[in-house]
């Protein structure tokens, strides 16, 4: 079956079954970034914005994404130009494996688009339902600050 998505800013035509999650569509349509965790929903390793809301792949059906958009870690910034999320994730040395970074700085994205100035209590619950095994944390907390500051900075 084929089903028609905008996956970070370009129109696809994607074949997918009933049975596919979109976290292995994405994967075998290009999107590395889009990491295999827990396959459960709950570790945020998969997280994907759909139609601006952030969402694990990982339990959502291929098939229903159909005239959705999507935005994955790729479609957020290049390695020469990256975003000023993902700046301030490497800058506030956020990263250290790397396998939830991409879940993290959408979930980051998600907060930030509806709340610019978030409280370290809203970044909490923003970042919920990412785990890290590496960083404790503080590192990222201190990226989504440093982020939201810039952000605002920019808009002004």
């Amino acid at each position: 079956m084929n089903i028609s998505v905008n996956i970070n800013g370009k129109n696809m035509v994607l074949d997918t079954h009933g049975g596919e999650m979109l976290t292995d569509l994405l994967r075998r349509s290009g999107f590395k970034g889009v990491k295999k965790g827990c396959q459960k929903g709950d570790c945020g390793a998969c997280a994907v914005l759909i139609d601006g809301k952030l969402i694990n792949s990982c339990i959502v059906p291929a098939p229903s994404i159909d005239g959705k958009t999507i935005l994955t870690i790729e479609g957020m910034g290049t390695p020469k130009k990256p975003s000023i999320i993902q700046k301030c994730f490497v800058d506030a040395g956020a990263i250290q494996c790397g396998f939830c970074t991409p879940g993290m700085i959408l979930a980051t994205k998600a907060l930030l688009d509806k709340n610019p100035n978030p409280t370290e209590d809203d970044i909490k619950t923003a970042l919920d339902g990412n785990l890290c095994r590496c960083t404790g944390y503080i590192k990222i907390i201190d990226a989504v600050k440093q982020a939201a500051e810039k952000i605002r900075e920019e808009d002004a």
